[in-house]
């Protein structure tokens, strides 16, 4: 057995972004502006899949993490854009709980309506609100499988005390997904 780890790290291209963009963002859809151009420059960059999210301190605006999709790039089924901006805002923040980390509560900003991995995953992370851009159907019509969900997962989030909003910015979000289908990108995980 080979003694190789997982090992996150950005893109290049993101950290000259991240400097560009105000100290704070209020407006959610101004934050999920964000998010959808991660994925956008994550597909015109070649660095990865067309889904993009961002961890803001939710009162301040304050970008604590961006993430995007890294799956292909860095062999790892688990690098989708929410999960890496949880373990990014996690490992800049020294928690795994961001809802006892300084700053908080944190706001998960997503192009796209959580698969069902990170659907189970963003509860754990300690996030109080997550926004999302292009819904599940978004992502489906392209090709992408998004798994088994709950119907009623946004009020199972509501009742665990996680606010959502969706459909923020959607057609926006939605069309980086149709672009990035359009021009041949790989949809992994099409159950074909």
């Amino acid at each position: 057995m080979s003694s190789s780890h997982f090992q996150l790290s950005l893109p290049d291209w993101v950290q000259p972004y991240v400097a560009s963009l105000p100290e704070q963002i209020q407006d959610v859809s101004a934050r999920m502006q964000v998010a959808i151009a991660l994925a956008r420059y994550n597909v015109d960059n070649g660095t990865g899949g067309p889904f993009g999210a961002a961890i803001f301190e939710q009162n301040s605006g304050r970008l604590a993490a961006a993430g995007m999709n890294l799956v292909v790039g860095k062999h790892c089924s688990l690098a989708h854009a929410e999960m890496v901006a949880i373990m990014m805002a996690q490992s800049a923040l020294k928690t795994h709980d961001l809802g006892r980390a300084a700053g908080a509560p944190y706001q998960l900003v997503s192009s796209t309506e959580p698969c069902a991995m990170c659907l189970g995953a963003i509860p754990w992370s300690g996030v109080q609100s997550l926004v999302c851009g292009a819904n599940d159907a978004d992502a489906r019509a392209v090709g992408f499988d998004e798994g088994e969900k709950p119907s009623d997962w946004q009020g199972g989030y509501q009742r665990r005390g996680i606010a959502v909003e969706c459909g923020v910015c959607g057609e926006d979000a939605a069309r980086v997904l149709r672009d990035y289908a359009a021009s041949g990108g790989e949809i992994y995980n099409s159950g074909a």
